[in-house]
């Protein structure tokens, strides 16, 4: 029988976090390193990635940053083959990156939805098969999903008019369900976190413009903070979630509980 502390801990473990440099991403590659785990995070802006490297690798573990579009095969490609060559493992992905475009549905141009699908649904697939291959020859491995509560319910359009984010959100959704029951048989766990209104610095200014109604759909009353997603991604990534899998879990501040 483990301990609580021996259940959580991430020592010596490889976390990948893609979308890593900033926001959620670095807040959840922050909290992979607080627990023990080595850590690589990636973007296409490989020099955000660099400059949280910098950082986490202060808490004492390594820290490979990389330049990656999660929706290329190639990049994911030789992303896999650096941590191979860097680690020679990967326990964790999280599948963090993403992008939204805003616009009411019938002035979304298909160009601008395709972009939005293409890392949000297809960057996920691909970041979760090339992965996946490593952890099903380990016969382990976790695999976080980032989706959204705007996945699981209609978003009022005067707070959040994205129906592309939100599509391919809801798409998450059951690619994690549905992947959980697929790889099940290899020891991999599936899961997915679907966070609420996090406040980043991409997001401050439609959070002044639209405080109230945001506030108001939240029962807490308060946007996610900068440590509000540590605790999931570690529960999820750790041997503290070895009997979960399928599940989606809101961080959310209580919006889909009303």
């Amino acid at each position: 029988m483990s301990t609580v502390q021996e259940l959580m801990s991430l020592k010596d473990r490889v976390s990948i976090v893609t979308g890593g440099g900033a926001g959620l991403g670095k807040q959840m590659a922050t909290a992979f390193a607080e627990a023990g785990s080595h850590v690589v995070i990636c973007s296409r802006k490989v020099e955000k990635c660099e400059e949280a490297a910098h950082e986490i690798e202060k808490l004492g573990v390594r820290v490979l940053a990389m330049a990656c579009d999660a929706s290329k095969e190639d990049q994911i490609e030789k992303l896999k083959d650096a941590v191979m060559d860097q680690f020679g493992r990967a326990d964790v992905l999280a599948n963090n990156a993403g992008r939204a475009w805003f616009a009411p549905p019938e002035e979304t141009p298909l160009e601008k939805w395709q972009y939005v699908m293409d890392l949000n649904i297809t960057g996920t697939f691909l970041c979760s098969q090339i992965f996946g291959r490593v952890m099903i020859g380990q016969k382990r491995g976790k695999i976080i999903n980032i989706a959204s509560v705007s996945g699981l319910r209609g978003k009022n359009p005067k707070v959040h008019n994205s129906l592309s984010y939100n599509t391919s959100k809801g798409a998450i959704v059951n690619m994690t369900r549905d992947l959980a029951v697929k790889w099940a048989p290899h020891n991999i766990n599936v899961n997915a976190i679907a966070p609420g209104f996090f406040l980043a610095s991409r997001n401050q200014g439609r959070y002044e413009e639209r405080k109230e109604q945001i506030l108001a759909e939240i029962p807490l009353h308060r946007p996610g903070g900068p440590d509000d997603l540590k605790g999931p991604a570690v529960f999820l990534a750790s041997d503290a979630s070895n009997f979960v899998t399928g599940a989606i879990l809101s961080v959310d501040g209580g919006v889909t509980a009303w």
